[in-house]
């Protein structure tokens, strides 16, 4: 969507009243929206094998559903994550406590990859149980602007831009400093990925480097890379409930999975949280947020979901300079079924205030079907101070906020 369209949108949305269902007050401010960037849940590695031979020195675990799909452990967690969520708004107000409420109370919008589609199906049915809720995507396998708009290049990205925006990511030092910084991580993962040391295995051993170029999202290579790669795949094994005998091929605990994940952390926090980058990457996600959380209509979504991947989740704390720690995560790792939330909050003369929250499953919730309630903490937005609170806006000051950091 071009920038034209969506300071329209934001022109159209500064006008326009919503509806107010019956809310639990926080303060003295009730709930009325309800809009959610998620990830979805937990998956095998996208390909088998999921890395090049010569990375580890066993084969790779199996799954048992093919790469990249939603697993049946992902599936339980995220209808347990739902289920959760759905007591909170039960509470509040925005759900009804029985029964299916007002037709388009909840919407679902999925990117068109089996697990996003399957990861908004569960949580629809746990949000609403035995209700029916359309999971609005376009057919398994197309291309989907709205969640890769630069990947189908739908949104210009200039490459000497992208290339500064990594650059200052990096910081000084270059991204050999980096690399230096995550070497004991490295050496780690080559422990657990060869059992013993090998010149002809693991990751560490291979240069690291980054390449820009226009009209595509910036890549890691090497050592980097194919860490950030293997760290996630040992959190996946641990997160579906794999034995300990197969996680990891049995040298990985979940200490070592936490600790780990600060590569794939990193790998976002030099690829995806840049805003130049976050604000491209989010020209077809950021309009919908906005047009849902604003909706003028009485009988507007008061939830609205969108499942995408862990990179549209990097770009809007980046582009909002949220962050988050999650246990058994690294700090700003986005989680599978994490999600940022934003919500429309009003005060008794009618006026509107926007706040953010990290919402997610820790990850040893996670591994067990995700049973319990969720881990939730609110995010100030920056720049932002209304009545009192630090990081709550009014709804003007979060309009003029995403305004700016979208024509970033």
């Amino acid at each position: 969507m071009k920038r034209r369209n969506l300071l329209l949108i934001l022109a159209l949305a500064a006008g326009a009243g919503s509806a107010a269902p019956p809310a639990q007050p926080d303060g003295a401010l009730k709930l009325e929206r309800a809009v959610l960037l998620m990830r979805h849940g937990v998956r095998p590695p996208t390909k088998a094998p999921p890395m090049p031979a010569g990375i580890a020195a066993d084969p790779w675990p199996s799954w048992s559903v093919k790469p990249g799909y939603l697993t049946q452990n992902g599936a339980r967690a995220i209808e347990a994550l739902a289920m959760s969520d759905r007591a909170e708004w039960v509470k509040a107000g925005l759900l009804p406590a029985s029964g299916c409420g007002a037709k388009g109370l909840v919407r679902l919008i999925a990117d068109t990859d089996q697990r996003t589609i399957a990861t908004a199906d569960h949580y629809g049915a746990g949000l609403l149980p035995g209700c029916p809720v359309a999971n609005e995507h376009r057919p398994e396998g197309a291309e989907d602007p709205i969640f890769s708009p630069i990947d189908l290049g739908v949104t210009p990205v200039d490459a000497a831009a992208a290339d500064r925006a990594v650059r200052t990511a990096i910081g000084g030092g270059g991204l050999a400093a980096v690399e230096t910084r995550m070497k004991p991580l490295l050496t780690q993962l080559d422990t657990i990925l060869c059992g013993k040391p090998a010149p002809t295995c693991g990751l560490s051993r291979l240069p690291s480097g980054f390449s820009t170029s226009a009209n595509a999202r910036p890549k890691l290579s090497g050592a980097l890379d194919r860490g950030s790669t293997a760290a996630h795949i040992l959190l996946l094994e641990y997160a579906d409930g794999k034995p300990a005998s197969e996680i990891g091929w049995g040298r990985a605990t979940a200490t070592d999975i936490e600790r780990l994940g600060a590569l794939h952390a990193t790998e976002f926090a030099l690829l995806a949280r840049p805003r130049y980058l976050a604000a491209r990457n989010l020209s077809g996600i950021a309009p919908l947020m906005l047009g849902a959380l604003f909706d003028p209509r009485a009988d507007a979504p008061r939830v609205t979901m969108l499942s995408g991947h862990d990179t549209n989740v990097a770009n809007l704390g980046g582009l909002l300079d949220l962050h988050w720690r999650v246990p058994g995560f690294a700090t700003d790792d986005p989680t599978p079924g994490g999600a940022i939330v934003l919500e429309l909050l009003r005060d008794a003369s009618g006026a509107h205030y926007v706040r953010a929250r990290y919402r997610s499953q820790t990850l040893d919730q996670i591994r067990r079907g995700g049973a319990g309630a969720a881990v939730s903490v609110t995010l100030p937005l920056p720049g932002c101070s209304a009545r009192g609170v630090t990081g709550l806006c009014t709804r003007a000051a979060f309009e003029a906020l995403m305004k700016a950091r979208l024509a970033s």
